[in-house]
């Protein structure tokens, strides 16, 4: 592999993205560009707060881009710098097709589902609310369709049902991070033989809002507890009492086929245990 073909630039915001950036560094990959999310207020002080990957960039000393579109300006710095490739993980913006032509060759986009099952925003979440046994993480080709790309590679996980979204999407990370080193030589020489999906068998999740995680008490035990371990962190999970005020679940275990709460923050309070 020639030295132009390592380089390669990388679009990502959240702290999932950061495992796969940092490796790509590692294993010896020149990253002239970073794109990410532009900062954003946050907290109660609406303090105006960098993405984590910005964060990352800018301890090694990445250049960093922070459009609020990807449009001719974007276009212009990508192709400046010199890559042969980008790498897209959790970046969060549409990428149109006028950028998806800009490198020779092309983006390679991590997705946390076996595609075409799963396609959107919230792959992870969707798997364990839907019961699955198994998941894993796929390296797509992308395209101008969301998650339609053909499949560069892809590695199954199985699911227990005890895991929670925080902690599998670590192990996604984990996996997507090692198997995107894996196949990347192959890749930039050409040598990799790309699988188109089954559009048949395509199904779709849906970005996830803080309404998703109110329950009923009465729902079955099974469903509580699915959205308990999807909803970890955030959301979270909560219920109305009877009188009408919001009791967030902030500890819960299931148990002899129980959802058992341990821990709630009912409104306005701090956190008691039960």
């Amino acid at each position: 592999m020639n030295f132009e073909s390592k380089k390669i630039i990388f679009l990502g915001t959240p702290e999932v993205a950061v495992s796969v950036l940092n490796t790509l560094l590692d294993a010896g990959y020149e990253v002239p560009l970073v794109i990410t999310s532009p900062d954003r207020p946050t907290g109660r002080k609406q303090v105006l707060t960098p993405t984590p990957v910005k964060k990352f960039a800018e301890s090694k000393g990445l250049k960093i881009y922070q459009p609020e579109k990807l449009g001719d300006e974007a276009l212009e710095e990508i192709q400046k710098s010199g890559a042969e490739l980008g790498i897209v993980v959790a970046y969060g913006h549409i990428i149109p097709q006028k950028i998806i032509d800009s490198l020779p060759k092309g983006f390679l986009n991590i997705h946390y589902s076996l595609l075409p099952e799963f396609r959107g925003a919230s792959p992870v979440e969707q798997a364990i609310l839907s019961g699955q046994k198994e998941t894993g993480t796929s390296i797509q080709k992308l395209i101008f369709k969301l998650d339609a790309g053909p499949i560069v590679a892809e590695e199954k996980f199985t699911l227990d049902n005890q895991i929670t979204t925080p902690e599998l999407k670590k192990k996604l990370t984990q996996i997507s991070s090692e198997l995107l080193i894996k196949i990347l030589p192959e890749y930039l020489e050409g040598k990799v033989e790309l699988k188109d999906q089954d559009e048949s068998k395509a199904t779709h999740c849906k970005k996830i809002l803080k309404s998703d995680g109110e329950i009923n008490l009465s729902d079955p035990e099974g469903e509580k507890w699915k959205k308990y371990r999807a909803y970890f962190g955030w959301p979270g999970i909560f219920y109305f009492d009877a009188e009408g005020k919001r009791v967030k679940i902030t500890e819960a275990v299931f148990e002899n086929d129980k959802f058992i709460i341990k821990k709630i923050i009912p409104e306005g309070k701090k956190e008691i245990s039960l």
